[in-house]
């Protein structure tokens, strides 16, 4: 699940190698972060200053209206927020389009945040906790079944952040879909195709974003992202699910170290750790070569066998 790579082994890759480990539900793991971070006058500086400041659950660079989120701050502040996030955001793209090429045509460039707040005993509601092991789904919009990629980094400089996590999306969607109201018996052919109110629904959106609302996509949504956020909510929801029993990992990431995953694929919590960055990328279906194994066609052949 953990599959790490030293500088060296970088400059080795064959094509597909890490982007195949990814779509297989693997953690890609740099011991030491493979980009350049922000110089420690900089690092040190998000530490002290953004959690006094939050505003939101994270601190959040958006690309697509180019503005910072989450932070209640003065405009010098948050210029040199707005600075930080963005260089750290084309940094991670660039490496990310050398290391994954088929995986990074067309993907869109989702939000650049950095987490200043302790993950340990966040006062935050069960479906907004980072602390409960879930999928990603539903914060983004209408994802309609691209992939969910995420780059962290580790910049505290004393703390492990840990990681909590019961296995992949296939193992999980066999044990727990029933239960969860996401697998079905024979819920029709097209029930995770949109229909008219959501084809209505992102039109809507696409008008907002062309008059000027540049953040308008995450009111978007389609039938396969509502199921996903289902799934979401009942492992978040679930004592029994939550319980650590023989599929029960944890996995620690020692500071200054480099992970990536499909976060819509690896269930994950984060248990504890303070400060780290987190990037968000969507990654197109069509650019898969297991394809097979992502979420929307483990629902879809599992709709096929039923009927």
């Amino acid at each position: 699940m953990l599959i790490s790579y030293h500088r060296a082994q970088l400059e080795r890759l064959t094509d597909f190698e890490i982007a195949d480990e990814l779509e297989q539900g693997n953690i890609i793991y740099f011991p030491e972060c493979p980009i350049p971070l922000p110089g420690e006058h900089e690092l040190q500086f998000i530490r002290d200053e953004l959690p006094t400041r939050l505003a939101l659950k994270n601190v959040s660079y958006h690309p697509e209206a180019d503005t910072v989120r989450g932070l209640d701050a003065d405009p010098e502040t948050m210029d040199r927020v707005h600075k930080i996030l963005t260089l750290h955001s084309k940094e991670v793209d660039a490496f990310l389009k050398k290391i994954i090429p088929s995986l990074t045509a067309g993907w869109t460039i989702g939000t650049c945040s950095f987490r200043p707040i302790q993950e340990r005993g966040r006062d935050l509601k069960p479906h907004a906790s980072n602390e409960l092991i879930h999928f990603d789904a539903g914060a983004y919009g209408a994802t309609n079944g691209d992939r969910i990629l995420r780059f962290f980094v580790n910049v505290n400089p004393h703390e492990d952040r840990v990681w909590a996590t019961k296995g992949a999306f296939p193992e999980i969607y066999q044990r727990f879909g029933s239960a969860a109201g996401v697998r079905k018996n024979n819920p029709g052919k097209n029930y995770l195709q949109k229909k008219f109110l959501d084809h209505l629904r992102t039109g809507i959106v696409r008008g907002l974003k062309k008059s000027g609302l540049k953040m308008a996509h995450v009111l978007d949504s389609s039938p396969y992202d509502r199921c996903m956020r289902k799934f979401h909510n009942y492992m978040k929801d679930t004592p029994e699910f939550q319980r650590r029993d023989a599929y029960y990992q944890q996995i620690r990431f020692r500071p200054f170290s480099a992970w990536m995953v499909f976060t819509d694929m690896l269930s994950h919590a984060s248990l504890s750790g303070q400060h780290a960055f987190v990037d968000t990328h969507l990654v197109p279906l069509a650019n898969c070569r297991l394809a097979d194994l992502a979420p929307i066609n483990i629902l879809k052949s599992a709709v096929q066998a039923a009927v």
